[in-house]
């Protein structure tokens, strides 16, 4: 199990009012983050994650690192959508906080959503990215939204900062599915071994971490939403199980309901063959 410190910058810039996620950049954002808090706190219970915005006038830490999801909780929701992002300051900003973990031994990693253009200059980047390397600091992007405007400088931050596989950049267009299960099945929440640290609904398979939580969402920190989880779940099976014993009905009911055989051409029903006969005549012939 891996013993991180990991640091969630979020996007809350004007572009995360945009609903070309379900239901809303920002939304589809504050989920996300739910499971890759659940996950990072799964896999060890001696991890920490903080919590800090990108937008507005300047980047700002709203959760230190804490092992508390009531707190990144509360953040999430009192967070305005205002101004536009600072990537590279934000990154900055997240570094320092790492710097002041109380455990030294926690591996030291940022997680930075990225869902409005990225304006910072790419020299700038590159600079910032070899930087994080020597301080030995991971660093993840999310891109999501703005693919065309900033894959090739976050492509080129992630090949300046990553040391061997411990950083990763993840590209997810808009879709049907939601953010957080493509993360979740990312490199980005994967355990030393390469497995998903989340599993259950939404991985599909054993791992780590939150594995043991139905839903991967932990009863204890939200119990509200794992209720309403397992009550859609049971009301989806009982639907399905209703839909099948309809089609087996309707499958016996075609089976046994029998099939009229055409008579044969120049064939006789010998059912109406005294009813066809004119009244008053016979079978034997008039013998007078």
């Amino acid at each position: 199990m891996v013993l991180e410190a990991t640091m969630i910058v979020i996007d809350n810039s004007e572009f995360m009012r945009n609903g070309d996620y379900t239901p809303s950049r920002y939304e589809a954002q504050s989920d996300a983050v739910n499971v890759i808090f659940s996950a990072k706190i799964g896999s060890n219970p001696e991890s920490a994650v903080g919590l800090m915005t990108m937008a507005g006038r300047a980047p700002e830490v709203l959760v230190s690192l804490t092992t508390d999801f009531g707190k990144v909780l509360a953040s999430m929701v009192q967070t305005k959508i205002h101004g536009k992002a600072h990537a590279t300051t934000a990154i900055q900003v997240a570094a320092l906080a790492l710097k002041h973990r109380q455990n030294k031994a926690q591996r030291q990693r940022v997680i930075v959503f990225v869902g409005s253009p990225v304006q910072d200059d790419e020299k700038e980047l590159i600079k910032l990215a070899k930087k994080m390397k020597k301080n030995n600091i991971a660093v993840d992007f999310i891109n999501f939204g703005e693919d065309a405007e900033n894959v090739d400088k976050l492509e080129k931050f992630i090949s300046n900062v990553k040391s061997g596989d411990n950083s990763h950049l993840l590209n997810i267009p808009a879709g049907p599915q939601l953010l957080s299960d493509v993360i979740v099945a990312s490199p980005i929440l994967a355990d030393e071994n390469g497995m998903p640290q989340v599993s259950g609904a939404n991985a599909g398979g054993a791992g780590a971490g939150v594995d043991s939580f139905e839903f991967g969402v932990d009863p204890n920190l939200d119990p509200e939403l794992a209720l309403a989880l397992r009550m859609s779940l049971e009301e989806e099976r009982a639907r399905q199980d209703r839909e099948k014993k309809e089609r087996e009905a309707a499958e016996k009911a075609n089976a046994a309901e029998p099939i009229p055989e055409e008579p044969a051409e120049g064939s006789t029903d010998p059912a109406k063959s005294d009813t066809d006969k004119p009244e008053g005549k016979s079978d034997k012939m008039d013998t007078d």
